[in-house]
């Protein structure tokens, strides 16, 4: 399905106005051409386009003239300036006549793509009643989410408020509950739905290469930074961003984003330059942030700006009500996938699968039906298929919170942290030292799996 805007490309270059429509398309925009400014002013006049991207110099009317008069006839479409002849008081000129952007030839097809997005975004934006109108006819899109028990209707009832509006969220929840599904599903159900959405994991990667993800760099910022770089939340422009794991930010990264938030507006690495950005601020942590700023690590004043609807996705253990319905879809899923030919689980398997306690949650229950789709050998999965790498079943559990059996299946009962210790441990033996192969294993990055084993040889 094509992309539901409409770009009108103005270039009297046969050439480069074929390479632009097939780019274009490529990128599932819906293009129309035109080889001169008198052409784009009567397309203007018959219909209304999301972006115009204009060359300024053509032979009948130029595309500074034709920006006027399509600015007369629709203020709202933003317009984007090409040209080959690039100086500052053509720009100045173009803007003040009302152009939106202005690129030079031969064009960049990473900024071009960059500002496309933006321009469209803010389209979208100015769409706001209309987007709004078609939503009081459709039904909320909870995509593939499975979750019938009370804890996840109520949490779909809050995402459903929430995903029309601008505001920031903060998505809570254990490692491997799903909080990147719920983010898919707030901008999926945004007015910026057909915007970017972009997303980066803070704690991949170190502060230094966190920067300049986020906010760019200029060219010349540090040794390898060869040419300018645009930054997730200019990618981001018109959007909305994911910043998984938000808790893993330094100090001074935290700073920055603060000043994202409050301000709408950010520096790249090594720059001057003030730039302004559109974007709605999707966060998760699997942290206690509050926790995190008592002890000093995480600032109160960014928890805030974050925390303005706050989301807590229940681990899979709260709502055992879902997991018949998730691992049949799960099957399904793996069945296709492997040419398996695989109907469904056995009563005791499913009992099974009702009585573990899921320390790795959703990501958990998924590797466990791939691997018993992958071994079983018989129509349907049995209770001896589901091999549970982490701790006994919830049944073993004496009732207290925060215990679980000893994975060795011994009488007494272990501290939530132990359990986690121990099987932490197994895991990096089972994949041979491994570290990175464990912590996929755990549903956890590799940065936290680090923490976690520092802290073991420190006791």
């Amino acid at each position: 399905m094509k992309n539901q805007f409409e770009i009108l490309i103005v270039d009297d270059d046969a050439a480069h106005r074929l390479m632009l429509k097939k780019l274009l398309g490529g990128w599932d925009y819906t293009v129309a051409e035109t080889d001169d400014g008198s052409g784009a002013i009567e397309e203007v006049r018959k219909r209304s386009y999301d972006l115009v991207l204009m060359d300024i110099r053509m032979l009948k009317v130029p595309g500074i003239e034709a920006l006027e008069q399509i600015k007369k006839m629709n203020p709202a479409i933003p317009v984007i300036i090409m040209t080959a002849y690039a100086s500052v008081e053509t720009a100045v000129s173009a803007m003040k006549k009302g152009a939106d952007d202005y690129l030079t030839k031969p064009l960049d097809f990473d900024e071009l793509k960059i500002r496309i997005a933006r321009a469209t975004g803010h389209s979208l934006l100015q769409k706001e009643n209309e987007y709004l109108r078609e939503r009081l006819g459709e039904k909320f899109d909870r995509q593939r989410i499975i979750g019938q028990s009370p804890a996840m209707v109520r949490l779909l009832e809050i995402v459903e408020q929430a995903a029309p509006t601008q505001a920031t969220v903060l998505i809570t929840g254990e490692s491997g509950v799903g909080k990147e599904v719920i983010a898919n599903l707030l901008h999926a159900n945004s007015l910026r739905k057909n915007a970017p959405f972009v997303k980066i994991n803070c704690a991949a990667l170190a502060e230094t290469l966190l920067d300049s993800e986020l906010f760019g760099h200029e060219k010349g910022a540090f040794t390898g930074a060869d040419r300018r770089k645009e930054g997730k939340f200019v990618q981001a422009d018109g959007g909305s961003i994911f910043l998984d794991e938000v808790s893993e930010m330094s100090q001074a990264m935290q700073v920055k984003l603060l000043r994202v938030l409050q301000e709408r507006e950010l520096i790249r690495v090594g720059g001057a330059e003030v730039l302004r950005v559109d974007v709605r601020v999707l966060a998760a942590t699997n942290k206690d942030l509050r926790k995190e700023i008592r002890e000093g690590r995480f600032r109160e004043d960014l928890f805030y700006r974050l925390n303005v609807v706050a989301l807590s996705v229940p681990p899979l253990r709260e709502r055992s009500e879902d997991i018949p319905l998730m691992a049949q879809s799960f099957l399904n899923m793996f069945a296709r996938k492997n040419a398996r030919l695989l109907s469904g689980f056995t009563p005791q398997a499913l009992q099974k699968l009702g009585q573990y306690a899921w320390p790795g949650n959703v990501r958990e229950l998924m590797n466990l039906v791939e691997r018993a789709v992958v071994l079983s050998r018989s129509v349907m999965i049995d209770a001896d298929d589901l091999v549970f790498p982490m701790a006994e079943p919830l049944s073993a559990l004496d009732g207290h919170p925060g215990m679980y059996a000893t994975p060795c299946g011994g009488s007494g009962n272990l501290p939530l942290e132990e359990v986690e210790k121990r099987s932490i441990l197994e895991s990096l033996a089972a994949s041979g030292g491994n570290k990175s192969e464990a912590a996929r294993r755990l549903g956890i990055t590799r940065k936290t799996l680090r923490k976690k084993l520092a802290k073991y040889d420190k006791k």
